[in-house]
């Protein structure tokens, strides 16, 4: 029998149902005096309603899928803060991007999920053949199979892969395989996630940064984002926050989070993944934190031109160079005080000085040699520093390894006014500026 009852034949294909509700559509009106109100009731706590289409947007490898699988584990351990809480609940999972088994299966017993309750959605055709699910071609046969499994919630990733051959930039075209997702979730009390990219404008406003059409923020009910942490320097800090949320508040927190290693044991050995490791909660929003990263990232392409411009400039000097040459040399190339500072930093530069009166001079670093053998499979740097300490073992990813680094602590550097030295003591804890060394301007 068909979806539309016994009027029409059954249809050999799903477009076919599509195409037999466009010849008998007809206009109804009903009284909102017979529509009951309904409550909101929330997968996430305040951010993800059920029976909703939610977006996760973020650039790629910021760890978007991380944190979908995080929310599915909770979701199938009863333990999301939310209706649910309590009461362990089925996940679909339409991915095509990553491998199952080497990926999203580690990713969820990193994250403590029932794998029971959690569905892989595949198509297949008549000639047993693999193919995408393609929205809104497959819609009837994803709600049938979203209420036999009692699922919570249905994870795209990523959403713009299940839109077929619509165009996702065209409104309207977009809307034809939103709006009927959106009625498949209201209609089975699920929420829907749909992972997407954010585009390469540079826009600083994260509703704007979402690729493709207006559509996709417009039909969803909330929209989360995740950026990188501008205050952080290791660029391991992500945040993640919801600019946009119509069913519930506007002023959620921003909360930190980063991705860890984590050892994943198979019958075939030891594979490793990446587990969500929650950070501290934020006051501001997730727009304040990406207008500061656009600005951040202004500071630091300025720093990383002005280094380019140091290095080159004290190289064609003999490598030494007063301070104050430097600076009167930066001011007519129109490098800016501060970016000077970044630059020298950046490169660390030393500050000998010598005279009466004394004058302070810019030096680069002497050369590091570095070696590793390749092929031992690891990451460990044979590090010589020929100026302070002696050969250490250095991990590239940050950690030491074997040896601890001898460094020379009576100096902690120049005072980014004038390139004195400067005691370690008289450094504030942190501090990159010190504005009374007292040695005057050199």
């Amino acid at each position: 029998m068909s979806f539309y009852g016994t009027n029409h034949p059954q249809a050999a294909d799903p477009l076919d149902d599509i195409n037999i509700a466009k010849s008998t559509r007809e206009v109804v009106l009903t009284s909102a005096a017979t529509i009951k109100p309904r409550p909101v009731f929330w997968l996430w706590k305040g951010r993800i309603a059920l029976g909703t289409i939610a977006l996760l947007a973020g650039r790629e490898g910021l760890g978007k899928s991380t944190l979908g699988y995080w929310l599915a584990a909770r979701i199938t351990q009863g333990e999301m803060f939310g209706h649910f809480y309590g009461t362990p609940k089925s996940v679909l999972v339409c991915a095509t991007e990553d491998s199952w088994e080497h990926t999203i299966v580690p990713r969820l017993m990193a994250a403590g999920a029932d794998l029971a309750r959690v569905y892989r959605v595949e198509v297949v055709n008549a000639l047993d053949v693999h193919v995408g699910l393609s929205l809104p071609r497959d819609n009837h046969a994803l709600e049938r199979h979203a209420r036999e499994v009692d699922a919570a919630l249905l994870l795209l990733d990523p959403l713009m892969s299940r839109l077929g051959d619509l165009d996702t930039h065209r409104d309207a075209e977009v809307r034809q395989a939103l709006e009927p997702l959106a009625a498949i979730a209201d209609r089975t009390r699920m929420a829907i996630l749909g992972l997407i990219h954010h585009n390469k404008s540079g826009s600083a406003d994260p509703l704007q940064l979402v690729m493709g059409s207006k559509a996709f923020t417009a039909v969803a009910r909330s929209v989360h984002t995740v950026v990188p942490d501008p205050d952080d320097e290791s660029d391991k800090r992500r945040l993640f926050g919801t600019p946009k949320n119509n069913l519930g508040r506007t002023d959620l927190p921003t909360f930190t989070f980063t991705i860890e290693s984590h050892a994943i044991e198979t019958d075939e050995g030891t594979a490793w993944t990446g587990s969500l490791t929650w950070g501290e909660e934020l006051t501001h929003s997730i727009g304040d934190a990406m207008r500061r990263a656009a600005d951040v990232g202004e500071d630091r392409s300025a720093a990383t031109e002005a280094a380019q411009w140091l290095e080159d400039y004290l190289a064609m000097h003999g490598g030494q160079v007063p301070s104050a040459d430097i600076k009167k040399a930066a001011k007519a190339a129109q490098i800016t005080d501060s970016a000077l500072r970044g630059a020298r930093t950046k490169l660390r530069i030393l500050t000998p000085s010598s005279g009466f009166p004394r004058i302070t001079y810019w030096e680069l670093p002497p050369v590091v040699s570095q070696s590793s053998d390749p092929s031992r499979g690891d990451h460990t740097t044979n590090t010589t520093d020929t100026t302070r300490g002696s050969e250490s073992q250095w991990c590239q990813s940050g950690q030491s390894c074997d040896d601890s680094r001898s460094l020379d602590t009576t100096d902690a550097g120049g005072c980014l006014d004038c390139g004195e030295s400067l005691p370690a003591s008289t450094l504030p804890l942190g501090g990159t500026h010190h504005a009374h060394c007292g040695a005057g301007a050199a």
